[in-house]
């Protein structure tokens, strides 16, 4: 015994570190796959290292893995995999793909890397009600919108900027699996919204206007719920 768990306790705390420590290897597929040329299977293991990311946390509090393995911070090793995953590879994407100006590539890549560092480093990253307070690096997100979307690059490069300077604000953004408000209509906007960005993605360039349309619902879902607490300014848990 450790601490008063058993064996099955704590190999399943362990299970749970493992899982989300996969997101390295899918961020590494994801890597491969951006270097090789082939963006929608880089976008493909982007997404299925988001589901991960997703529902780790509930698996976590689900099997006690703080008080069960105190000695290891799964906290400390979400970030490292998120930096991954979120950040760098979504830069690298941004980059390989040409999304960004001619000559700029660089400087905006940079960008998105210097100003994720201070979302991962914030300790008011949460506000007291689980919304991420400022952009939280999901650029992930952000590098399949400009992908689908195959804007003009200086309005990508314009998107870029605005974003990173909104990790510096207190603009609030929803997250899914742990604001309690409208949890259950949030993850199932969540859930239309990924199947309907993995159509669009396997389907690329054809966007079928119902599944194009649902897409854009999905999305004015998310917008709208983050300027409407943002809006209601502070609130607690």
């Amino acid at each position: 015994m450790n601490g008063g768990y058993g064996i099955a306790q704590r190999l399943s705390a362990w299970a749970v570190h493992v899982f989300t420590g996969s997101g390295v290897v899918l961020g590494l597929l994801a890597l491969l796959s951006a270097s090789s040329g082939d963006a929608e299977a880089c976008l493909g293991w982007l997404g299925l290292a988001l589901v991960v990311d997703g529902v780790d946390g509930t698996l976590a509090r689900r099997a006690s893995v703080r008080d069960v393995l105190p000695g290891f911070d799964g906290s400390a090793l979400d970030l490292v995999v998120d930096y991954l995953t979120y950040v760098v590879v979504p830069a690298l994407f941004m980059y390989v793909f040409n999304l960004l100006p001619n000559g700029f590539g660089i400087p905006l890549t940079a960008w998105v890397l210097m100003t994720s560092l201070y979302c991962f480093c914030n300790v008011n990253m949460k506000s007291g009600d689980n919304y991420f307070v400022g952009f939280p690096a999901i650029w992930n997100v952000v590098a399949l919108y400009l992908w689908i979307l195959e804007l003009n690059p200086w309005i990508n490069a314009a998107i870029l900027i605005a974003f990173g300077l909104m990790t510096f604000t207190t603009v609030k953004f929803l997250h899914p699996f742990r604001v309690r408000k409208l949890m259950r209509v949030n993850i199932a906007v969540s859930a239309v919204w990924l199947i309907s960005s993995a159509a669009l993605v396997i389907l690329q360039p054809e966007r079928p206007p119902v599944i194009f349309a649902v897409w854009l619902l999905a999305s004015g879902y998310y917008v709208a719920v983050c300027a409407w607490r943002t809006l209601r300014g502070p609130e607690a848990a």
